[in-house]
């Protein structure tokens, strides 16, 4: 378990292996009563085990999320898990991302 001190950019430095997965709507499924509930409830699992952000883009019907996973198989499964993709209710894209530049005001969280 990670304590509240090791949290957020604390659990970043230069060198870590950062994903970035994209996420699409798809536009031909529906979504159920639980299906937001669900994926909010896995990634809330996630980012416990990991530094992790995302969110939603404001005019498109998608999202995006920065997570550290230790290779690219681990980052795909992380998002295969996720009910959304898994209902196939969005499909996504992911990138390894190479972190070279903190800001200071990130670093003092």
């Amino acid at each position: 378990m990670v304590n509240e001190k090791d949290r957020g950019v604390n659990l970043v430095k230069n060198g870590d292996r950062l994903f970035v997965r994209i996420d699409y709507r798809n536009n031909n499924k529906d979504f159920g009563n639980n299906d937001f509930d669900d994926h909010i409830g896995y990634l809330t699992k996630i980012s416990a085990e990991r530094f992790f952000i995302g969110g939603g883009f404001e005019n498109k019907k998608g999202g995006m999320i920065i997570f550290k996973a230790r290779n690219l198989n681990e980052a795909k499964k992380i998002a295969e898990n996720d009910p959304l993709i898994k209902r196939e209710l969005y499909t996504y894209e992911i990138y390894e991302w190479n972190l070279v530049l903190i800001s200071e005001e990130l670093r003092k969280l």
